[in-house]
């Protein structure tokens, strides 16, 4: 189950983004729909980098019974943006941040593993029929 907290104006569906989750991990998480603003202050408070992102995850230090695996949030500046840039739609731009967070949540990382994180992200952009564009610009 998702925890949702949208602190935005934008209509958003979460729905599909429930299947993924459920598809990944029995745990549930806390998402979190902010602007650029917000996350840049997250990103310089958590990682000491001064900018916004598109995406943040912030696992729980310890895995508790009944308690989430930790949270994940989203710039909906970045989705708009990326969604425009790339040609495709909010939702699917949504969805692949989503299941970039939640990989990170369950222990997948890109910046340390030796290509594991972005094989799976791989093989869910193909199961979801999703467009390619977080392949092509992470490769």
């Amino acid at each position: 189950m998702i925890d949702f907290e949208n602190q935005t104006d934008y209509e958003i569906d979460i729905s599909s983004l429930e299947i993924i989750l459920n598809d990944l991990t029995e745990k549930n998480i806390e998402l979190i729909i902010v602007n650029n603003d917000e996350i840049k202050k997250l990103n310089e408070e958590h990682r000491n980098i001064n900018k916004a992102t598109d995406v943040l995850s912030f696992p729980l230090e310890f895995d508790i019974p009944n308690m989430p695996l930790g949270s994940v949030v989203i710039s909906v500046d970045f989705v708009q943006d990326k969604a425009k840039e790339y040609n495709h739609s909010f939702e699917n731009e949504l969805k692949l941040l989503f299941i970039h967070g939640v990989l990170h949540l369950i222990g997948f990382d890109h910046e340390i593993d030796n290509g594991e994180h972005r094989k799976k992200e791989e093989e869910l952009i193909k199961k979801y029929n999703l467009p390619n564009s977080l392949i092509i610009r992470n490769s």
